[in-house]
């Protein structure tokens, strides 16, 4: 049995989650049958069972289109030329909106099932339109006719899975909840600051970390504006690059320089580090922050406590399925005082609580060693890489078997 990755992301072009769960998932799918990828970005390479093609950018489009709707066009041009390559796939397997045309086209020229992980959804992103544009409207048609043609969906929690029901026409018996997964090899903690020199960190002083996109998703600006509730002899090491919009880049350049100058100790790595680096940050911080206001799982937790690290995060979506509240970290209760799925009705009070719960558990030594082993031996018993390509694999059996 063959399977035909459709992604955007690919090593080397990952700017998120859902890159990291495809990069993963394919190695480890790899070594139980044929894996084909084809993605957005020029490459070509073949490895044992693995083969990867990249599309790059459509250079016929006429350079005048508007730039937000140009993305939303890109994605549909790549989408016909994923399928003008001849597909001998049995299973044709989509991540994220941007490949779902693609995924739809393979199912219906070639008459093979059609599979679609669900790392996020465009009705529940509207800021996505401060990126794309009109071409949000095209996003999130794509999105729901692909969802209600395909033969199975891949839930990564339960809170997205209620989400896919409530938001879709599609048969709950179609829908498998599977989780993320962490290559618990690599992310472990080590002892080693090698990257503290170029960033500018104190080693002697404890920091709090966050790690993702500069996107209203990830709710970064209201950790920035928790800084200021901080303990004063705490570091804040900000890992965010890749903004979505320029307003956004340029908002949270505001809100990071006025606080600087307010204290010391703010340190803004405004790039997607390596995983080594990554690696290092996590094992080194004492808490890791995760201010998402939206979240269908939330992979950076994972990595975190893997590398023994207790969270501190926003209770929303699939992390309250990964961050377990008081045994691996703190849960913010920010449905608590929300207008909306998407903002804070009281920015300063959710502001307000995450600071509370860094600086308790930076209070508590025995706490956070206690948080610490409980959130390795969390993701080794429920979240290896080889568990999520196994559950996946035997989805695929099940499916062809019974389409």
């Amino acid at each position: 049995m063959k399977v035909l990755f459709l992604t955007n992301e690919y090593p080397p072009n990952i700017y998120g989650g859902a890159g990291v769960h495809v990069d993963y998932l394919t190695r480890q799918l790899a070594r139980l049958m044929d894996v084909d990828v084809r993605c957005f970005g020029k490459q070509e390479n073949l490895l044992p069972h693995l083969a990867i093609k990249g599309y790059g950018l459509d250079e016929c489009l006429d350079a005048r289109m508007d730039k937000k709707m140009a993305g939303a066009i890109q994605a549909l041009s790549r989408c016909l030329r994923f399928n003008a390559t001849p597909i001998d796939a049995q299973i044709v397997h989509c991540h994220t909106w941007y490949s779902h045309f693609g995924g739809v086209l393979a199912k219906m020229l070639n008459g093979i099932p059609l599979v679609i992980t669900t790392h996020s959804l465009e009705p529940l992103r509207p800021w996505k339109r401060e990126q794309l544009g009109t071409g949000y409207d095209l996003s999130c048609w794509i999105e729901k006719t692909a969802m209600e043609m395909a033969d199975r969906i891949i839930a990564v929690s339960q809170g997205m899975k209620e989400d896919i029901l409530r938001l879709f026409k599609v048969d709950p018996s179609k829908i498998e909840v599977i989780y993320n997964g962490i290559d618990i090899d690599e992310y472990r903690k080590v002892s080693t600051q090698n990257c503290f020199p170029r960033f500018g960190i104190d080693p002697q002083k404890p920091y709090v970390l966050f790690v993702g996109r500069i996107t209203r998703q990830k709710g970064i600006v209201h950790l920035v504006r928790a800084i200021q509730h901080l303990h004063p002899a705490l570091q804040v090491v900000l890992c965010a690059g890749a903004p979505d919009t320029r307003e956004i880049a340029a908002e949270m350049q505001n809100h990071v320089q006025s606080i600087q100058k307010q204290r010391p100790g703010v340190i803004w790595i405004q790039e997607m580090v390596d995983r080594p680096t990554a690696i290092e940050l996590y094992s080194n911080a004492a808490v890791f922050c995760c201010p998402s206001i939206y979240e269908p799982f939330g992979i950076i937790n994972l990595e975190a406590m893997s590398c023994g690290t207790p969270v501190v995060a926003s209770a929303v979506g699939g992390i309250k399925e990964v961050v377990l509240h008081e045994k691996t970290g703190l849960l913010t209760p920010l449905d608590q005082y929300q207008e909306s799925p998407f903002e804070p009705r009281d920015p300063a009070r959710f502001s307000r609580d995450l600071a509370d719960g860094i600086n308790r558990l930076m209070g508590d030594d025995a706490l956070r060693r206690k948080m610490s082993k409980a959130s390795r031996e969390r993701v080794e018993a429920i979240f290896s890489w080889q568990s999520i390509a196994k559950q996946t694999f035997e989805l695929y059996q099940k499916l062809s078997a019974h389409p």
